[in-house]
């Protein structure tokens, strides 16, 4: 894999009893890129997110950022360095409101100043406080959420859930994003929504997009390159046209699922 990729996956194997989940999965990532990952369901989609988001260390291979190992660095870690992740069963802080979801993801840099200056209401405290409510509106508007801000994420239909978790996501801008099944339980216009977030994110503000999608016809639209997973290995990739022309793919998983 050539060196300017933001992430790489190197020969990932992982192994559930005497059940190879992935085996010798490559994968990489390149700034400003959007792939998407799709397969029959136990392909090991998930799994490798698992990986990469440093939930699950692999048995085998390792994970690059930047061409530097992290294979053994936490999510903490990882999320820190600007790696950002959603879920397939939503995450969201139910008893805060939207806003306040999007201000908590932001709350690990500190308000300025520590705990005396959080105490005495300082200038940096109040100075920090403004930029992290900044953030949040600038994102909630990006994400076509500014309308309900103050409402409790715990109340919200899975659509404009699904969208929250992706705005609490990129309210600290990540580097690299894996969405999980994103687009789930959004209607058509909930899906255009998200597809111009992704895209903006990736065309204006570099970030590397990985995501798993049982919706096809949503990924091969938005993505540039498509890598397709069977048996816990990669079985091909390429562009959305490659793929959806490859007979293995057709066979495998495209067959059945939707063309």
């Amino acid at each position: 894999m050539s060196d300017d990729r933001i992430l790489e996956a190197r020969g990932i194997g992982v192994r559930f009893g005497g059940v190879r989940a992935l085996d010798q999965v490559d994968l990489g990532l390149r700034q400003g890129e959007v792939c998407g990952l799709i397969g029959p369901n136990g392909a090991g989609k998930t799994t490798l997110f698992d990986v990469v988001s440093g939930i699950r260390r692999p048995d085998e291979g390792r994970i690059l950022l930047d061409g530097a190992d992290i294979t053994r660095r936490s999510p903490v870690w990882r999320a820190r360095h600007g790696m950002r992740r959603t879920f397939q069963r939503q995450q969201l802080f139910g008893q805060l409101t939207v806003a306040d979801n999007l201000l908590v993801a932001q709350e690990w840099r500190g308000g300025g100043g520590g705990f005396a200056a959080d105490l005495l209401a300082a200038p940096t405290r109040r100075a920090r406080e403004r930029e992290r409510r900044s953030r949040a509106a600038t994102v909630l508007r990006e994400c076509g959420l500014d309308a309900i801000g103050d409402d409790y994420a715990g109340a919200l239909p899975v659509g404009r859930a699904r969208m929250v978790e992706l705005a609490r996501a990129v309210a600290d801008p990540p580097r690299v994003l894996l969405l999980d099944e994103p687009a789930s339980g959004m209607t058509a216009d909930e899906r255009g929504q998200l597809s111009a977030v992704i895209r903006h994110l990736a065309d204006e503000e570099g970030c590397a997009v990985l995501l798993v999608e049982h919706n096809v016809a949503f990924v091969m639209e938005l993505c540039a390159r498509v890598v397709v997973l069977d048996l816990g290995g990669v079985l091909a990739q390429g562009t959305a046209a490659e793929v959806r022309a490859d007979p293995k793919v057709r066979d495998a998983y495209l067959g059945t699922a939707a063309a």
